[in-house]
């Protein structure tokens, strides 16, 4: 039997359509480490999401043989890992690889892993934000980018920080963002890492820093097509298996797009 699983508080409630000869299982509250054990081995489980989705699937799974070929049918806007894996909304795609030898982040007294990315500095600034529109008007599709934008002109103040590399410490000024990266894509498809490899051994963490909010407005398109790597006055990326993002003052987080709210410091660790 594949079941399909959804999310009923999500896209206004509406039931995704599946094949004759499948079940739709909602979701919500639904304890996953103990749904699958409960599976017989040939049963297979779509989640039906996107990047958020996955997030709480592998948290929520997290220390549990999966002995069921797991799918993901993308929905939604965003879907960064997706993108990386280059496959599309609306196909069925298997996630069984993906689920091995994921980071873990520390942060605030939490522990989670993460699939795609966490981010520190105007990208969890946007998340913040994202999530006071949603909760004043559920229904308003929210522009990330013109967030950005405003924060970077306006209300986003960019901090020092201090970058931790397996040991080997950086310092930096006017640091506007500092993600470290599983895959190459967040925020909705900005190629922040386009060399970093999600099957790699090693994590990418990537700098954003400039003096001027000018320079830093004008090169932030670049980032769509991974581009500002080239900029390597205001941009440096460090690869590791332990890298401590340590920020002057506290600023918003995400984690796969989850916000965490009053950050000064994170640690991620992708186990050798």
């Amino acid at each position: 039997m594949k079941y399909y699983l959804y999310n009923s508080l999500a896209n206004n409630g509406i039931k995704p359509n599946v094949k004759p000869g499948t079940e739709l299982v909602d979701a919500v509250g639904l304890d996953y480490a103990g749904y699958l054990k409960n599976l017989a081995p040939e049963d297979e489980v779509v989640l039906v999401g996107g990047d958020g989705t996955l997030n709480y699937f592998i948290n929520a799974v997290k220390g549990t043989e999966i002995r069921n070929n797991i799918y993901l049918l993308g929905c939604g806007t965003g879907n960064d890992f997706l993108k990386d894996i280059d496959r599309q909304v609306g196909e069925e795609v298997l996630i069984n690889p993906y689920l091995a030898n994921l980071p873990t982040v520390y942060v605030n007294g939490l522990e989670k892993l993460f699939i795609n990315n966490l981010g520190f500095g105007i990208d969890g600034y946007c998340c913040e934000v994202a999530d006071q529109i949603k909760e004043k008007n559920p229904q308003e599709k929210i522009d990330y980018s013109g967030i950005a934008i405003k924060g970077l002109l306006f209300h986003f103040k960019p901090c020092h920080a201090e970058i931790t590399v397996d040991g080997v410490k950086h310092e930096f000024d006017h640091v506007w963002i500092a993600p470290t990266m599983k895959g190459k894509y967040y925020g909705g498809g900005m190629d922040m890492a386009p060399e970093q490899d999600r099957f790699s051994d090693k994590l990418t963490v990537v700098v954003y820093h400039c003096r001027s909010k000018l320079k830093a407005l004008i090169a932030f398109p670049s980032i769509f097509k991974g581009e500002h790597i080239k900029k390597t006055d205001i941009v440096q990326s460090f690869t590791g298996n332990e890298i401590r993002v340590r920020f002057s003052r506290p600023c918003a987080a995400q984690i796969d797009g989850e916000t965490v709210l009053n950050v000064t410091e994170y640690t991620a660790v992708l186990a050798k």
